[in-house]
């Protein structure tokens, strides 16, 4: 049994550079940028105030999983935001019963 590298495989789809650029035009959908550039920002400040790469570190790796996922099923991740927002203004989840409810009872343990 052999591991398996982190990320699509690269028959299936191109990977994209593990650089801020190359992630953030991999990133297909505006809410996918958006989300993007206010997280670079706020982590810039924290590496400014903290002189911890890690943050950053973290920050880039976890954004190039999504560029990856943007990069092999674009459509995929359009709906998904998509039904993100449809369920942030109040429909229901798909068993009958608003999402904040579901979350709510959830963190209150019951």
């Amino acid at each position: 049994m052999t591991a398996q590298p982190e990320g699509p495989s690269p028959s299936t789809a191109p990977v994209p550079e593990k650089t801020l650029r190359a992630i953030r035009a991999a990133l297909v959908v505006p809410q996918d940028r958006d989300a993007f550039d206010a997280g670079l920002k706020a982590v810039l400040d924290e590496v400014r105030v903290s002189l911890d790469l890690g943050v950053l570190n973290d920050f880039v790796h976890r954004w190039w999983i999504s560029a990856c996922d943007s990069v092999k099923d674009a459509e995929g991740r359009r709906r998904m935001h998509a039904r993100a927002g449809q369920l942030l203004a109040g429909e229901t989840a798909p068993h009958g019963r608003p999402w904040r409810d579901v979350l709510a009872e959830r963190e209150g343990g019951g």
